[in-house]
């Protein structure tokens, strides 16, 4: 195996764990995200249960002002945390596709790996066939003790 080859699979290996460990932290803040856009959902629908003026009874217009007011900055609150929610999904799929596109990477330099050692093999058993095919042409050439056999005029030994 060459040592460059071992290198480029080396250094895909590393982006790849890197681009993992950004998807992970990414997910994890996906996450924290939807949990506080929850949350605030949840306090904004309890906030606006407990308005005042709902029980049936009479409000202060200032009381009336506050809540309202109130409502529109958890209003502001959440679209501000789902703008980052959107955002940090959006990201979350970019990160998806780098990882699957490091994930390949990592494939088609194993894949390539595979195949010049398979023809290093193949080269091998060239080499090997080759030796042993002139080996037995000298063999044969030189009268070795199987030489008799390969002639036609040549007597089987007896031993």
């Amino acid at each position: 195996m060459s040592q460059s080859l071992q290198v480029l699979l080396e250094h895909a290996e590393s982006q790849r764990d890197a681009a993992r460990s950004a998807l992970q932290q990414a997910e994890q803040a996906l996450q924290q995200l939807t949990a506080q856009c929850e949350q605030l959902q949840a306090y904004r629908g309890e906030y606006l249960a407990r308005g005042p003026g709902l029980d049936g009874r009479a409000a202060p217009m200032a009381l009336l002002r506050c809540h309202r007011d109130f409502l529109q900055r958890l209003d502001q609150a959440l679209g501000q945390l789902q703008g980052q929610h959107q955002t940090t999904a959006l990201r979350v799929e970019e990160l998806r596709r780098a990882l699957l596109a490091q994930e390949t990477r990592v494939a088609s330099v194993k894949k390539l790996m595979e195949r010049r050692e398979a023809e290093v093999q193949r080269g091998a058993a060239r080499a090997e066939q080759r030796r042993s095919d002139e080996a037995a042409l000298r063999q044969r050439r030189d009268g070795g003790p199987l030489a008799r056999l390969w002639h036609s005029d040549a007597q089987p030994a007896t031993y």
